[in-house]
């Protein structure tokens, strides 16, 4: 269909947890509107949305996927986000240039808390969301009972939409709640208008009563309907399911089964009907959309391509986009529509599009890009960077790639912003954080697949460090002849322990010249350079070293003397100062539903973890937040265990708190493996 002809544009985000049909729901879409003759299957790694190698060769989604499709004159763009709650950042950018989105669950009660952070973020958002009750014809639950549940994890209030239609176990139809009118389903084709099935009335009539009511807190006129029993005409009632929706006011649920095209059609029906046209999502956000002026734009995802390189998929705010524009100094190098890998060429994209930009250099996800003055633009909102809560060491295969990682790690961080790398300060290690251990093992695939960068893991060593107990004083003589010159330096070094915190102080109290000043700095010098590697074989913390005393030679002394000087003194005084291991200490804010508090205190307490408290959590409903300390070394599997007890919605922040004596039983194994390292 000519572009010309099209009369409105709707951005629909695709999101619910791994598994629940998100990937077979837009291939069903696009089946349905026309946009694909065939559909693709996962297993065989056909479908539009997953057809990059990483989520092919896992059959799941990894990346935000863009894919458009035409439906009545309206122009369709859905963006198929990651179930995964490793893959969250994903969804998370894409939700933030989306005008509505879907939410994909399974009709499993016991599985619905898993709906929560989703739920959470778009009702902060404020986005329109609709439900889909994916795969019926695998429940046995009350369609009632589901959405019984799904209230407990939304804050705003559900309303049915339909009701099943079943025969035995079999979902064969549905009710239009708004109708009244009963449909059975047809495969590859919309469903057929049936009577309303007698024994289904009464249920029928409960559930339509709970929409209208719903409905009626929000419309007084409807309300007064209600209270003297008069019908109200179908156009008053989507009329109200529009306004509620467009303010995210109420949530429709819908259901179905996406494989077989069951209930496809009449969630394309509302989504044109019902969800939000691109100016209401604007205006919410305090913008006033406009063809002419400034181009606005925002970039929700970003692409390295092995084909076309860089490719910025961005949701056109306000103007219109043209391919050549200049944001912020930089030119766009194309414009495309995207089908998952395919792209369209075009010329120009309106208000509310979104589209991919070629070649837009030094711009990164979340950026919000002006053709005007860049002094008097405005930064949109963007999510939050999640933090990281799993890590692994990485060591290129090949030596050689080592001058490459930097340049490739920088551009995988641009396609995910929820990776981070650092080289660390102590152990000196190259380390990647992300999400999870599937996510860091995405991330690694893409470096092999990309960029030809091979590599090896480990865990991350833990970053010990050793301190003393006991003070002394050390009498350290270097004295080097070898013809010539030769070299002398004498010292007497007093060492002792302070308090947690204090780090390393060097101080000297030499009188009458036993040491002249200009060795005095080789002499901290020397004990600066020994407390990198202690006793123990780590670095040494809280340590007093004072220069009391010492000799020297007027001929052979040198400040690189008396440097080895110290050093043989730090290293004759220090094993005599009780040293013990210690190890780096998190504060942790664990939060979990509360049905899983009990389990997460013995998650922590099971970890040598200090428990120091737990209360509700700020603004979620039904969940609490566990404070603790937390070893750095119990923490590496900490975020697979709590995910795994809490149906994978549990997650914390941490930060670094102190360090603390590492037990005895621990701080032998932690020698020994270092010394067969």
């Amino acid at each position: 269909m000519n572009q010309k002809v099209l009369s409105g544009t709707r951005n629909v985000a695709i999101v619910g947890p791994y598994s629940s049909g998100k990937t077979t729901l837009l291939e069903s879409l696009l089946f349905v509107t026309g946009a694909i003759t065939r559909k693709g299957n996962i297993k065989e790694g056909t479908t539009v949305s997953d057809s990059v190698s990483e989520a092919r060769d896992r059959g799941m989604s990894v990346e935000v996927s863009a894919a458009s499709t035409q439906y009545e004159n309206i122009h369709l763009t859905f963006l198929d986000c990651p179930g995964s709650i490793e893959f969250a950042q994903e969804t998370y950018n894409a939700l933030v240039g989306a005008g509505t989105a879907i939410i994909v669950c399974e009709p499993v009660i016991d599985r619905v808390l898993t709906l929560a952070p989703l739920f959470k973020f778009l009702d902060d958002w404020e986005i329109p969301h609709f439900v889909f009750i994916n795969k019926m014809d695998r429940s046995h639950e009350r369609f009632m009972d589901i959405l019984h549940a799904l209230k407990e994890v939304s804050s705003r209030p559900l309303v049915p939409h339909q009701y099943p239609i079943r025969q035995g176990d079999d979902l064969v139809g549905y009710i239009d709640l708004v109708s009244e009118q009963a449909y059975h389903y047809h495969s590859g084709s919309p469903a057929d208008p049936v009577p309303l099935p007698d024994s289904l009335e009464a249920e029928e009539k409960a559930a339509r009563e709970e929409m209208l009511e719903t409905l009626a807190e929000f419309d007084d006129h409807l309300l007064e309907e209600l209270l003297e029993e008069i019908e109200p005409p179908q156009e008053e009632i989507l009329k109200d399911l529009k306004q509620e929706v467009s303010a995210d006011l109420i949530v429709p649920v819908f259901f179905g089964i996406a494989e077989q095209d069951y209930g496809v059609r009449p969630l394309i029906d509302a989504l044109i009907k019902e969800a939000p046209e691109p100016n209401a999502t604007a205006e919410r956000r305090g913008l006033q959309t406009r063809e002419e002026g400034d181009t606005l734009v925002q970039i929700l995802k970003t692409y390295y391509t092995l084909q076309g390189g860089k490719l910025s998929l961005a949701r056109v705010w306000q103007g219109e986009l043209t391919d050549g524009m200049v944001f912020n100094g930089v030119r766009a190098g194309g414009l495309y529509r995207l089908m998952g890998q395919q792209q369209e060429p075009r010329d120009r994209a309106s208000v509310g599009e979104i589209v991919a930009i070629g070649r837009m250099e030094n711009v990164q996800t979340g950026d919000t890009l002006s053709s005007g003055n860049p002094d008097d633009a405005i930064a949109l909102p963007k999510a939050d960077s999640l933090e990281p809560v799993y890590a692994l060491a990485i060591v290129p295969e090949n030596r050689k790639d080592e001058v490459k990682l930097s340049s490739a790690l920088g551009k995988l961080i641009e396609e995910d912003p929820s990776l981070h790398w650092e080289q660390h300060g102590d152990t000196r290690e190259v380390i990647l954080w992300g999400q999870g251990e599937i996510h860091l093992k995405v991330a690694l695939d893409r470096m092999r697949r990309k960029y030809n960068l091979p590599m090896s893991t480990h865990l991350p060593r833990i970053p010990y460090k050793e301190t003393i107990r006991k003070a002394t004083t050390s009498h350290g003589r270097y004295k080097h002849q070898s013809g010539g010159h030769g070299a002398f330096g004498d010292v007497y070094l007093d060492i002792k322990p302070l308090s947690r915190g204090e780090g390393f102080q060097f101080h000297q109290t030499i009188v009458g010249g036993v040491v002249p000043k200009q060795y005095i700095p080789g002499v901290e010098m020397g004990v600066r350079e020994y407390l990198v590697h202690g006793p123990l074989g780590f670095p040494v913390v809280d340590v007093d070293v004072t220069l009391s005393n010492g000799s020297y030679h007027s001929v052979d002394s040198s400040e690189q003397a008396f440097k080895q000087a110290a050093r043989i003194a730090m290293t004759e005084g220090m094993p005599k100062c009780k040293p013990i291991l210690l190890e780096p200490v998190l504060l942790i804010n664990v939060s979990a539903p509360s049905e899983f508090t009990s389990k997460v205190l013995q998650l922590v307490s099971g970890r040598r973890g200090q428990i120091l408290g737990y209360e509700p959590l700020a603004d979620w409903k039904g969940w609490d937040r566990v404070t603790a300390n937390l070893p750095q070394a119990e923490m590496q599997n900490f975020i697979v265990e709590l995910r795994s007890l809490t149906l994978g919605v549990g997650f914390f922040h941490w930060e670094y708190d102190c360090l603390q004596q590492v037990p005895d039983k621990l701080k032998e194994n932690v020698l020994a493996m270092t010394q067969e390292s």
